[in-house]
This record gives C-alpha cells, sequence and structure tokens, in this order.
C-alpha cells in the first residue's frame, strides 16, 4: 500500500537575482515522498509565489489532500488537481520515481548514460550594467553559445547598448542571444522596442507584454520584425481545447514550457503535440526547482529530441541545493552517473 507525505523546503539564492517582478532571494518548494513497503519515491511541487497559477492560499491543504488520497492513483489525482500544476508535476515525478529501478532516474537514456548532453542557454540577471557585462563575459568564458538576458527593469537603452556591445565581439553565428522581457512592455511602445531589438540579430523575445492581453499579443506576433516566444501566457490554460484556441489565435513563433507551471509531463505533451501541429517552435525551461525537480525536466527533455537551446542551467543558483549528478559544462547539462546524490530534508 503507497503512503504519501509532503515537507516544504525553503531554497536560498547565492545572490539576490533580478527579474522584471523584482528581486528573487528564496524560492519555496515542496517535496512529496511515497513509500511503497521497501520502495521510495520523490517529487517536487515547486511552486512559483506570485507567477504559478495555483499560488493560493489552500496550497498546502491541497497538496496534503493529495497525499491523504494517494491511493485514488495518478491519473484520477490529476484531474482533480487541474488547477495545480505544479502539484501534478509533483505526483507525476513521484509515481515515476517510485516505479523506477532507480528513483532518480525517471527516464534512462543515452543523457543518463553520460554517453550525451542537452545544449542549454546561459542565463543573464539583470542588475546594474557591470553586474550583466560581468555575467555576460562569465558565460561566454564557461563555453555558453546561446545566452539569455532578462531585460525590461532597467532602463532600456542600457539594455541595448549590453547587447549591441556583445554584437559588437560576437555575430550570431557565434552566440545566439535571446532576451525575456516577463512582459515589461506597454502594449503602445512594445512594436517599437521589437523594431529596435531586431537590428541585433536576436534568436527571439519571450513575453514581450503582459499575459492575458491576447488580441494584442497576437497582433504583435503578427507584425513583429523578431520572433516571439510565449511564456507566462500559458500559465492557468488548463484545457486541450483553450491550448488549441490560445495557440490558434495568437500564432506565435515559440512557445516556452516550465512543467511546474504548465502541469508536468502530461501538460508539456499536450502543448508540444498542438505546437507541432501548428508549426509553433518550443522549448523547455526549469522554473528554479531544485535539483529534484531539475532532474526530471531534463531527463524528459531529453526524450523530446530538440536540438535547440533549453533553459535549464538553474542548478547552481542555491546555496542549499541538494548533490545530483547534475552537471553544466561547456554550454550543456550533463549527467555524470558516477556521483551520487544527497538528498536530505
Amino acid at each position: 500500500m503507497i503512503t504519501a507525505s509532503c515537507k516544504k523546503y525553503i531554497l536560498n539564492f547565492k545572490q539576490p537575482s533580478g527579474t522584471s517582478r523584482g528581486i528573487l532571494k528564496s524560492k519555496e518548494t515542496w517535496f512529496l515522498i511515497l513509500q511503497d513497503q521497501e520502495k521510495q519515491g520523490v517529487g517536487e511541487c515547486g511552486v512559483f509565489r506570485g507567477l504559478s497559477i495555483d499560488d493560493r492560499p489552500d496550497y498546502e491543504k491541497k497538496l496534503r489532500w493529495a497525499c491523504h488520497n494517494i491511493h485514488l492513483g495518478l491519473e484520477i489525482l490529476l484531474a482533480e488537481l487541474i488547477e495545480f500544476p505544479s502539484i501534478q508535476f509533483g505526483l507525476e515525478m513521484a509515481f515515476k520515481s517510485l516505479t523506477s529501478e532507480n528513483e532518480y532516474e525517471l527516464f534512462p537514456s543515452d543523457f543518463t548514460r553520460s554517453q550525451d548532453s542537452i545544449s542549454i542557454n546561459g542565463l543573464i540577471w539583470m542588475g546594474s550594467e557591470g553586474f550583466m557585462k560581468q555575467q555576460i563575459k562569465e558565460k561566454i568564458e564557461a563555453g555558453f553559445r546561446c545566452i539569455k538576458m532578462k531585460i525590461g527593469a532597467i532602463d532600456f537603452q542600457t539594455e541595448i547598448n549590453l547587447i549591441k556591445s556583445i554584437r559588437k565581439e560576437f555575430t550570431s553565428k557565434n552566440i545566439e542571444l535571446r532576451v525575456d522581457a516577463n512582459g515589461a512592455f506597454q502594449p503602445l511602445e512594445a512594436l517599437e522596442k521589437l523594431k529596435i531589438l531586431s537590428e541585433f540579430d536576436l534568436h527571439s523575445i519571450e513575453q514581450p507584454i503582459k499575459q492575458g492581453q491576447i488580441e494584442k499579443m497576437a497582433v504583435l506576433c503578427k507584425e513583429t520584425p523578431l520572433s516571439i516566444a510565449l511564456d507566462e501566457e500559458l500559465i492557468g490554460v488548463f484545457h486541450p481545447i483553450q491550448k488549441e484556441y490560445l495557440l490558434q489565435t495568437i500564432k506565435p513563433q515559440y512557445i516556452i514550457l516550465k512543467p511546474s507551471l504548465v502541469g508536468g509531463f502530461k501538460g508539456c505533451d499536450e502543448w508540444i503535440e498542438i505546437a507541432e501541429r501548428l508549426n509553433i517552435g518550443w522549448w523547455i525551461t526549469s522554473a528554479l526547482e531544485s535539483n529534484v525537480g531539475l532532474n526530471a525536466i531534463a531527463q524528459y527533455t531529453y526524450t523530446k529530441y530538440s536540438k535547440v537551446p533549453q533553459g535549464l542551467g538553474t542548478g547552481g543558483l542555491f546555496t542549499n541545493n541538494f548533490e545530483s549528478p547534475l552537471l553544466v559544462k561547456n554550454g550543456t547539462l550533463q549527467y555524470d552517473n558516477l556521483k551520487q546524490w544527497t538528498f536530505n530534508l
């Protein structure tokens, strides 16, 4: 008989990390532990306060309800928890972990056998011009060929100057540049800003205007000289019919999938199926989970055989993350299966 318990865990950033929504110093997450005789399964419910649709007062109550009703099985629990995507993902992860030979090897592949790697982008956090320049230099020296810059919190001209300085040294053949506005642009100014950004041969911009403005985003995606990737726009869109409607209406160039925010593997599979049918590109990113959640996301991502750099380089951000086989090297995420896990709550 399967029993379940859950525990809260606070991840602490090594240094405060800036986004257009503010400065992040810590990140709450929850662990779901399943027990069945001698076997254990571990899942992570990575609620993202201020961003997740399931950032609600009854979050803990729902999670404890899931633990109490674990006997219902995964499919029924997923259906009951449709409005709690991070709990859905934690459950998927925990059940997969419980039934796997190795509780941390959820999708055995050349990646988990240390025979292949996943190309990832290097993430540049917001801050002063000097701080952002320093991060860019470090990422390039570390072998990253794709860099993602958070923009929208400091002066736009300063951000343009930073991008200009990268492009003076590195063409798009050498360094792929992505920018993420986290919805910071006003709709009336967005197209003009996209035109300015497009002069620097960028790969794409994530969520230029705030989510929920479907008609305005559709116009922007139609007129933009720079590829647009929807990110926050996907949050809270639960049913396949709604997903299809959103992508048919907006017609973005890309979508970005965060399993903790869109309902785990099942939620991502639905988005990917619709996007590919509509010729919309996609990639997967983590949402500041611990290495437990990042490990599950990375292994799942590898099975999708996407050649686009993914957003999976967040494991080194925290002072109290868990030791794991995950390793960032030469702009890729690798799995050193000689390294052991240290998962202590």
